[in-house]
Formats: structure tokens, C-alpha cells, sequence
């Protein structure tokens, strides 16, 4: 009777613990690609340092990073300098896609009155592996799931000093047949140090298109066992998403 009843205390406390994980689980990440008018590229330089401050005092987001972009949409020596980047975890689900909502009245209005651009992704993390900046911005993730629709990818890495020239050499031409690649959509190059940390965020049509050009694609292939048997990065990660949603403004 005794053992009985402490089996359904544990199991009690064990469901609502469970319980309690779920709800404190990531519910959505937000990446927004902006674009400046050619005459305010210097107030997009200053951007990435003012826009810290509102980000951190956000208390829904729980990881951010201000990033510039490459110019043809993967890795890329030459930087676009009209168009950044913010990606935002969430703690809580997004449901009004503004840049007001996900990120707050100071970068909604500093981006309005530099009349920029911007098309926000609405994603949902579901598979991945690896560290940024030593943490798990999206939490404790499945290595695989059992999702095959539309897929968005972040791949991305801190690449050492003394390989970079090694990584520029393979990667980047590996990275332009991206582009071609059947049932890819689109891509963006973003990084938080030219050069260094790098990441592309791409979107594919399934995640069977993605894994075909991944790892069907002998170029490619050939450079992700060099990355590891050459020990290219200090630090990398590989996240996918569900997309849920897509707004241009």
C-alpha cells in the first residue's frame, strides 16, 4: 500500500515537472533581414552597437545577435552593407509579426525613420546540435525529428585564425552552387565578425531537397569531412526550423 502510493507521488510530481519543461520550452525564433536606404549605410554601423541595449532589456528574449550580411546570399568575402540582420530567441510564442512586437518601440521606430526594409521569418527549432557563444540558444534540441515540410537551416561556425584561409578556399565556392541546388529557395549569408563567424540561413522545400544537396552533393561532402578531420572551427552549430511564417514590410 505504502509502495503504491509513493509510486503515484513520483509519477505525480514526474508528470508535472514534464509539464512544467514543456511550457518553459522555446517557442519561437524570429530572424529579420533589414535593408537601408543607400544614404543611411552609416546609421546602420551605429545600429549594431545602439540596438544592444533595447534587445537585452527585452525579457522575452532569452538570445539575440545583431549581424551584418553577405552580398550573395551565402558566405561571402564582400559584405552588403545595406542589409543586416537580427535573430531573436523567444520565450513565449509570437503571434503579431511586427518589428514593434518582436523587438520593441526604440527599433521599430529607429527603423522607420531610416525607411528601411525588412522581411521577418517566423520560425519553430525542432533538430540540431553544437553551441553559439557557448550556449544553446534554442534549447536542448533532437539531433532528428520526424518533420519533412518546408525546412529553414542555420549553419554556422567561429572559424580559427589559422584556418581561414583553408575554409575561404572550399567553402565559398561550395556555398555559390547553393543557389542551384533543386528545391532551394532562398538564403542569406550573415555573420557577427566578417570573415570569422560566419552562418547561412537558407530555406528549402523539404527537408529531403535540403539533405540531398547536404550530402548528395560530392563538393559539399567532401568539405564537411574536411571541416572536422582538419578541425576548421572552435565552435559551430547546425539548427532546423518549421517556418512559420514569412512578412515582408
Amino acid at each position: 500500500m505504502g509502495f503504491s502510493y509513493l509510486g503515484k507521488v513520483n509519477f505525480f510530481t514526474d508528470f508535472l515537472f514534464k509539464a512544467f519543461a514543456l511550457t518553459c520550452l522555446l517557442m519561437h525564433v524570429s530572424l529579420s533581414i533589414i535593408k537601408y536606404p543607400t544614404r543611411f549605410i552609416p546609421f546602420a554601423f551605429f545600429a549594431m552597437a545602439i540596438m544592444r541595449l533595447p534587445l537585452s532589456s527585452r525579457k522575452n528574449i532569452s538570445f539575440y545577435k545583431l549581424m551584418g550580411t553577405g552580398k550573395n546570399g551565402t558566405f561571402d568575402k564582400t559584405p552588403d552593407l545595406r542589409q543586416w540582420a537580427i535573430m531573436a530567441a523567444h520565450k513565449n510564442e509570437l503571434n503579431d509579426i511586427t518589428i514593434e512586437n518582436i523587438y520593441g518601440s526604440f527599433i521599430a521606430k529607429w527603423l522607420s525613420y531610416f525607411k528601411c526594409t525588412s522581411t521577418i521569418y517566423l520560425l519553430e527549432p525542432i533538430e540540431g546540435h553544437g553551441l553559439w557563444d557557448g550556449k544553446k540558444p534554442f534549447g536542448n534540441l533532437p539531433p532528428k525529428s520526424d518533420y519533412e515540410g518546408k525546412i529553414a537551416v542555420i549553419t554556422r561556425a567561429t572559424i580559427k585564425l589559422n584556418k581561414l584561409k583553408y575554409f575561404w578556399q572550399n567553402v565559398a565556392p561550395v556555398a555559390a552552387k547553393m543557389v542551384k541546388a533543386q528545391g532551394f529557395i532562398t538564403s542569406y549569408g550573415v555573420g557577427e565578425i566578417p570573415w570569422i563567424k560566419q552562418a547561412t540561413f537558407s530555406i528549402w522545400e523539404s527537408k529531403a531537397a535540403m539533405k540531398n544537396f547536404a550530402y548528395g552533393m560530392k563538393e559539399h561532402a567532401e568539405v564537411i569531412q574536411k571541416t572536422r578531420q582538419q578541425k576548421w572551427y572552435s565552435e559551430d552549430m547546425f539548427t532546423r526550423f518549421k517556418v512559420i511564417k514569412e512578412v515582408k514590410r
